[in-house]
């Protein structure tokens, strides 16, 4: 199993865990190679999702995006992984991929406990992140001086990335998540003005004719992706999805991509604008509360962790 205690190498491929100590210098290795390498495969590990607010909602993704917004702006960032590629899914001379990793403390941090023993199974270091994790802060502003943010020729390539978002929306501007999903959105775009979400990709006819479904495992494994690296790891997930969007841009959209293209850049799955709506509810949708529990509260889901249990409910 790989962990996080050193780069993992495998087949020249180099996941390069970025830490406090290396950020400045990994940091720089990006701002010299985004000009060729403008494709990003981006992906999060975050301490999973611990409240859920109590509705009712218009449809499925208006409880989506309050769901969304409200762990964000209650949870920090594990790692992220970033894998820079060029028009033909090549990787950088030496085939780098980045990996993130932000401070976090498991005795003073938010959590979800069946999250933490699913990322401590698959070799995250906490005790590493806790003395030498970068802060959200640090990140954001990387990604802001390598210029990687407001240009149109970054193509940020992700899966169901809704919340992987929501931490960068963070990150870069130091404030929570707007209330409201079309503020969310309008700032969304003005930061990263091309997004492919995959599981939008999936939606349309090719992909769903030879039924390609389910989490990007599943979908890399149908399309015959090799996975680098350890599962539920920022860096090696990234990468997996860089090749898995190459595969099936070239697989179902070589003769269609730009009419494609324009209709699904910047949907998020899952959020109220995207693709996924033939999934919702014609009526309102109301989630299931704990008893007691009144509209316009958020109930805290079961099991986690916080020395902060009287935080207030009310968002």
């Amino acid at each position: 199993m790989a962990s996080t205690n050193e780069s993992f190498q495998n087949k020249n491929i180099t996941i390069i865990d970025v830490w406090r100590h290396n950020l400045i210098e990994e940091g720089a290795k990006i701002c010299r190679i985004i000009k060729d390498y403008n494709y990003v495969g981006m992906d999060t590990e975050f301490p999973g999702v611990v409240a859920t607010p109590v509705g009712p909602f218009r449809k499925k993704e208006d409880f989506n995006y309050q769901q969304v917004s409200c762990n964000v702006n209650m949870l920090k960032l594990i790692q992220v992984g970033l894998t820079f590629m060029n028009f033909k899914g090549e990787l950088p001379p030496g085939n780098p991929v980045f990996q993130f990793n932000f401070v976090f403390d498991l005795q003073d941090d938010m959590y979800s406990t069946e999250s933490i023993d699913l990322l401590n199974n698959c070799g995250i270091n906490f005790s590493k992140h806790k003395v030498n994790g970068i802060s959200m802060h640090e990140f954001g502003e990387l990604l802001t001086t390598c210029g990687l943010l407001t240009d149109r020729n970054i193509n940020w390539l992700t899966f169901s990335s809704g919340y992987d978002f929501g931490y960068l929306f963070r990150a870069v501007l130091t404030r929570h998540l707007p209330s409201d999903e079309k503020e969310f959105f309008r700032l969304l775009r003005g930061l990263f003005p091309t997004i492919i979400d995959i599981k939008c990709l999936l939606m349309q006819p090719g992909p769903m004719s030879v039924n390609l479904r389910g989490g990007l495992q599943e979908v890399a494994a149908m399309l015959h992706i090799e996975r680098y690296g350890a599962q539920h790891q920022a860096g090696s997930d990234s990468l997996l999805t860089g090749n898995a969007y190459f595969a099936l841009r070239e697989k179902f959209f070589s003769d269609n991509w730009e009419e494609i293209f324009e209709t699904i850049n910047g949907e998020l799955y899952g959020l109220g604008n995207t693709l996924s709506n033939e999934n919702s509810s014609t009526g309102p949708y109301r989630p299931t509360p704990e008893n007691g529990k009144r509209n316009g509260e958020v109930y805290f889901n079961s099991p986690f962790h916080s020395n902060k249990r009287d935080s207030p409910a009310f968002y």
